[in-house]
């Protein structure tokens, strides 16, 4: 079982996971590399969202406001340290020939976007201006 402190030496010295198991196929880690580029592209867009709502909806009312920025931007700072350690999760399955992890964070996110365009919707359909 590996442990946190473990995980995150991994993040920052991923030469190390070449030290485990053998090399796949290279194929495959081009193509985990390219998923933890699409998470980070989803996470930039969350923060950026979350930028957006803050500065561009002036007229909300402060709560709703502020909660949906932050819902937005702690969303896109869970997915960026989401990307990476799926990244070297995956990697080490690989080299290691288990099977690759699964996880509920897609779906912990898929909700969590969802509820904040739900209340964007009554804000729009009702019109909560401050």
């Amino acid at each position: 079982m590996i442990t946190i402190v473990q995980t995150l030496r991994l993040w920052f010295a991923p030469q190390r996971i070449g030290e485990e198991g053998e090399t796949p196929d290279y194929r495959f880690s081009l193509a985990n590399e390219r998923t933890f580029l699409a998470w980070i592209r989803t996470s930039l867009a969350l923060v950026g969202g979350g930028f957006a709502v803050d500065q561009f909806l002036p007229d909300l009312r402060w709560g709703v406001r502020v909660a949906l920025a932050l819902a937005l931007l702690g969303a896109g700072v869970l997915c960026a340290l989401r990307a990476v350690n799926h990244w070297v999760r995956c990697e080490r399955a690989m080299r290691r020939g288990e099977d690759l992890p699964v996880s509920r964070f897609p779906t912990l996110l898929s909700l969590a976007v969802a509820v904040v365009a739900v209340v964007m919707v009554v804000v729009v359909v009702f019109g909560w201006a401050g």
